[in-house]
């Protein structure tokens, strides 16, 4: 089943960002590829750095309503450059056509990167990393809109094959909106 990560509560102290990765990947057998990295840690979590638009992303609000984007502070450019290279290297690795384009030194769009991502989360390849904090509602939009966007859709999900439960023949589902269960 393809998955995504969301490493949430991250407004609580003891959140480390890094830590969790590691575990995703030790514990889970996972490829973690984080797509966001946080602003804070713990009581100085103060918003989320996306790295596909290279924006920081903060909340107005307790709530998580007002939604403000900014250009990512100078104290941590640095990071989250070094963090979009390796989530870009990580993507191509999927992507044969892609790969050749980043050892071309070509550039390669953000249109194509999120596809390559897609592709490479449904064939269970990658699994993207979120951060964000559910209960103050930090997050959770973007992580929304990544379910959207990276999940499949039924209509991307194979074909599932069973037994009739009367007939005993071998049935063929595929997915639709048109056919009763």
């Amino acid at each position: 089943v393809p998955r995504i990560c969301f490493i949430n509560k991250f407004d609580r102290t003891g959140a480390e960002f890094d830590r969790v990765v590691e575990m995703i990947r030790e514990r889970l057998y996972a490829n973690p590829v984080p797509v966001q990295l946080p602003y804070g840690e713990g009581d100085t979590f103060e918003g989320i750095v996306d790295l596909f638009t290279m924006e920081l992303v903060t909340y107005g609000d307790d709530l998580g309503t007002q939604i403000e984007r900014h250009p990512i502070p100078d104290n941590l450019l640095e990071q989250a450059q070094e963090a979009r290279a390796q989530m870009v290297e990580t993507i191509v690795e999927n992507d044969d056509y892609l790969m050749e384009k980043f050892l071309m030194e070509e550039d390669i769009s953000d249109e194509e990167l999120r596809a390559a991502l897609r592709d490479a989360t449904i064939h269970n390849k990658v699994h993207p990393v979120l951060v964000g904090s559910a209960l103050k509602n930090k997050g959770v939009q973007m992580l929304l809109d990544a379910v959207v966007d990276i999940l499949p859709s039924p209509l991307d999900v194979p074909a599932v094959t069973g037994i009739h439960p009367k007939t005993g023949e071998e049935v063929e589902r595929h997915p639709t909106d048109d056919e009763p269960l």
